[in-house]
């Protein structure tokens, strides 16, 4: 989950650290999260579980793939779906170092999300570590793989990497709203309204093999992306 990239604060040579919320971003952020609660409880949900997700939680820890204009409802569908059946199951998601990843991060915290800071552009290699490590303390992963500048619906290498060095499925997750504001952002963001239908569509499963040579990590992103648009109706 990564938001608008923007320039880092940078530490020593060659370390990029990410943008904290300041103090107006953290009323922001507090603000943006119970007016995310409220319009939930309102919204009627209906899944498509192809993936087997949603119905009966793996034991496996798995990669969440959403586009970047679905953030908005992200933590909701994994209280309501994953974490309310398996309470032991964390969540560690990677967000741009931007100052709109500080605002972004703050958001997810309030829904007991954990993130890595990091894109594409800004901390990749480090962000890809952090990564991989929280794979290793039990964590699911979540991965906007358009985010953080797209192009928007189009599938960039992190989250193929991150399944290869972790050995984790990607699951595709989206959803459809009936009722909602699309803002003028490059990826046309999504701001659900009040009392919508949102169906929510989970994705066949992708696996990346650890041995997996370019062309296959190519074969398979292309499949993912594939998989991802038809499930957002594009």
């Amino acid at each position: 989950m990564s938001a608008t990239s923007s320039p880092s604060v940078r530490g020593k040579p060659g370390i990029v650290l990410p943008h904290k919320a300041k103090w107006d971003q953290r009323i922001v952020a507090a603000a943006l999260y119970f007016f995310i609660r409220g319009v939930a409880a309102t919204i009627r949900f209906d899944v498509e579980d192809r993936s087997g997700l949603f119905s009966n939680p793996p034991r496996e820890r798995i990669i969440f793939a959403i586009w970047h204009n679905r953030l908005a409802l992200s933590g909701i569908l994994y209280r309501r779906y994953v974490a309310s059946r398996k309470p032991r199951r964390r969540l560690a998601a990677m967000v741009s170092a931007s100052r709109d990843g500080g605002l972004l991060t703050r958001i997810l915290e309030h829904f007991g999300i954990d993130t890595v800071r990091g894109s594409s552009s800004r901390r990749g290699p480090q962000a890809l570590i952090e990564m991989t490590t929280r794979a290793e303390q039990d964590y699911d992963l979540a991965i906007t793989p358009d985010g953080p500048r797209g192009p928007c619906y189009v599938v960039q290498d992190g989250v193929i990497a991150t399944a290869q060095l972790t050995g984790l499925p990607i699951v595709p997750v989206s959803y459809d709203l009936n009722w909602k504001i699309r803002l003028k952002s490059w990826d046309r963001f999504q701001v659900p309204l009040p009392f919508a239908r949102c169906k929510i569509t989970a994705g066949n499963v992708v696996r990346v093999r650890r041995e997996a040579g370019e062309a296959e990590r190519e074969a398979l992103r292309t499949q993912l992306e594939a998989e991802m648009r038809d499930i957002s109706g594009h």
